[in-house]
């Protein structure tokens, strides 16, 4: 081939690109760019867009902000109560659904309802369940000699009412991930495992999770950047609000606050900053333990 041809196709994909590289470009990288640099906006005019000083003052105010520490402590329980427990979860009903089992399709459909249903709707529906007086959940507790639990309106529950949503409506996804994992094992391992006189549990350990482990990383690395990011859970079920007294007020929520409520738009920028740098360095540290653990052979 010619230099001219080459240089011929290497201009016929570039235009194949280009569309996807113009979405891109003005859709996600600008809108990166320019939030970095707002983070250092310490004196703006948003509607004339016109900067008068630039600093780290909103970055120091963000770290001497109560309510923004209050928020960093809130995800960093958010994710560490939900995606642990979506996984555990996700990976029994998966196993489950990958045996022979009567219904499963009807069952794989169930699972994956969530995944598909509006958050508000989904939020609306797990208000009236956890409602103090008239909930389902309360009127089931009952049965077990359970005093009523004020899920919604007592801080002490309303982060774990955010996190029993935010696990049964991420589970769906994660179940058909790891069942997709699970159908790809093939049945050979299994029966030479047989052979060997491993029992159940040995094969679960020994087989299915060195061989699932590709999958168990990617599901791990989604439901961790997903849960970091939560936000219209909190605002349907709390009525726009953060919970009571801040008690369900995360990371992103706080930023919509900043920025929609108290126009500052400097401060919302460098605390979307801080999320950036926190999701990026704890999906390297997985990466990095991926290394060792994730088998892809």
């Amino acid at each position: 081939m010619n230099k001219g041809n080459s240089m011929k196709n290497a201009a016929i994909g570039i235009l194949y690109l280009l569309p996807a590289m113009v979405i891109l470009g003005v859709f996600q990288i600008y809108p990166i760019i320019k939030v970095f640099l707002m983070s250092f906006y310490t004196q703006y005019n948003y509607f004339q867009h016109i900067v008068f000083e630039y600093g780290v003052g909103n970055y120091i105010q963000l770290a001497t902000d109560p309510k923004f520490i209050l928020a960093l402590k809130n995800t960093s329980i958010f994710v560490f109560g939900v995606v642990p427990t979506s996984m555990i979860l996700a990976l029994f009903f998966a196993a489950l659904l990958n045996s022979k089992v009567r219904l499963k399709k009807f069952f794989r459909n169930i699972y994956f309802l969530p995944f598909v249903t509006s958050t508000v709707a989904i939020s609306m529906v797990w208000r009236w369940i956890f409602h103090s007086k008239h909930g389902i959940l309360n009127y089931g507790l009952g049965f077990l000699g359970i005093d009523l639990i004020p899920w919604l309106i007592d801080p002490d529950w309303s982060m774990v009412s955010l996190i029993i949503l935010s696990v049964w409506k991420t589970l769906g996804y994660n179940i058909l991930i790891l069942l997709t994992g699970l159908q790809n094992i093939d049945e050979q391992y299994y029966m030479a495992s047989k052979i060997d006189g491993a029992n159940s549990w040995k094969r679960f350990t020994r087989v299915t999770i060195p061989l699932l482990s590709p999958t168990l990383f990617f599901v791990s690395i989604t439901s961790l950047i997903g849960s970091f990011k939560v936000f219209s859970e909190v605002y349907a079920l709390f009525e726009k609000r953060p919970g009571p007294l801040n008690s369900a007020l995360t990371m992103v929520y706080y930023i919509y606050d900043k920025m929609t409520n108290q126009f500052s738009y400097g401060v919302a920028a460098a605390a979307s900053v801080v999320l950036f740098i926190i999701i990026l360095t704890i999906t390297m540290i997985q990466f990095l333990i991926g290394k060792r653990f994730v088998h892809y052979k």
